[in-house]
């Protein structure tokens, strides 16, 4: 090898290692922020006011929280005329192969682009939005990646980087609870006529149901949308909007370490910059909590469309605690020393578990649940 040869090929191997070096050192610094570590903001939908922040402009992972901006772009395309939600959208082997969650298109099939932002906004489904940024996208996903992340410049959300239409992990798609705020806002302001969607409590595909698993929906008083998200990486995520009293506010929950710790940090942020607006509280249902004991157990569908969950009385080491509204005592009652307990979230318990009391019911989450919504 040539002494010029030599030189060149040493000056690659440092430019190399250098950008590896940079690159691993910035998905760990990345990786970092999300232990134990909550970002979170509250704003005034109407005005923009933030009412409550804490680490609001941390650089985090969105997780699905990421579909957000795929809806908002899929909104303007059918306000502009570009697609209406009729119309046909092909499926591609890219799009089928997506992680769960997922409706489990097929290649070569289709959905309507009103279906695919149902299954968004239900099953959180990743399949149907990787179609949907394809066909936004000319039949790309990373070309449409490029026209959510020039979006989110044009909203001012500065400190975002989208890189696919799911949020499925990209070390390189970031965002903030702010810019994740300013953009629930303009879903909202912009595109109001379509907000509805995020209060659906579910959707029939192919002649199955798709519940919305949105928690807030139902459990916190005035909450109407928006969406979930997780990955081991980005934590357990949550933007919310509740309206009362006309006033309505969005919260931005990022990096929990649980379902339940997320859901009760939103109420509990909500509840206080409600009070800030000058907002009488809401009073609650008493509730007590169910101790969720080991997933596996059998369900069957009740009266009034709930779903009747079999539960165990015997003790059991509980993964986590969980809260939801209170309902008629006469749904509970024990027998053959099992109690039944009725479940009043769209989706089915498939849990044994320990009653602590048979007055009142949770709804529960599995706190080693590794979905991706």
């Amino acid at each position: 090898m040539s002494r010029l040869s030599a030189t060149r090929f040493s000056r690659l191997k440092v430019t190399v290692t250098v950008g590896l070096c940079v690159g691993l050192g910035g998905m760990q610094a990345a990786r970092a922020q999300y232990v134990g570590q909550v970002s979170s903001i509250v704003v005034d939908a109407r005005t923009g006011a933030v009412l409550s922040q804490q680490d609001s402009d941390l650089r985090r992972y969105p997780a699905s929280l990421t579909k957000l901006m795929t809806l908002y772009l899929a909104f303007k395309a059918v306000r502009t005329g570009q697609v209406a939600f009729n119309q046909e959208m092909p499926v591609s082997v890219h799009a089928a192969s997506m992680e769960p969650s997922k409706l489990g298109l097929r290649p070569g099939s289709q959905l309507t682009v009103e279906q695919a932002v149902l299954a968004l906004v239900t099953k959180s489904a990743n399949d149907a939005a990787c179609a949907l940024g394809e066909f936004l996208g000319g039949g790309d996903e990373t070309r449409f990646a490029a026209m959510m992340t020039r979006e989110a410049g044009r909203l001012g959300m500065y400190d975002t980087v989208f890189r696919n239409a799911s949020g499925l992990p990209n070390p390189e798609q970031m965002t903030s609870a702010r810019d994740l705020a300013i953009l629930a806002r303009h879903l909202i302001v912009d595109y109001g006529e379509y907000y509805h969607y995020f209060a659906v409590p579910g959707f029939y595909f192919h002649g199955r149901e798709v519940p919305n698993h949105d928690p807030m929906l139902g459990a916190y008083p005035g909450a109407d949308g928006l969406k979930t998200g997780y990955t081991d990486e980005a934590g357990h995520n949550l933007v919310t909007s509740a309206v009362r009293d006309n006033v309505r506010l969005i919260g931005v929950v990022m990096g929990a370490k649980s379902n339940t710790r997320r859901n009760t940090t939103m109420a509990a942020l909500l509840d206080t910059s409600f009070a800030a607006e000058g907002v009488a509280p809401v009073a609650r249902p008493a509730t007590r909590p169910l101790l969720l004991a080991r997933a596996g157990g059998r369900s069957a569908l009740g009266r009034h469309g709930m779903t009747l969950a079999s539960a165990r009385l015997r003790a059991e080491t509980a993964d986590e605690v969980a809260e939801a509204p209170a309902i008629p005592a006469s749904y509970t009652r024990i027998r053959r020393g099992h109690g039944t307990v009725v479940h009043v979230h769209p989706a089915p318990v498939r849990a044994h578990v320990h009653l602590v009391s048979m007055g009142h019911v949770a709804h529960a989450t599995h706190a080693r649940a590794k979905s991706r919504s």
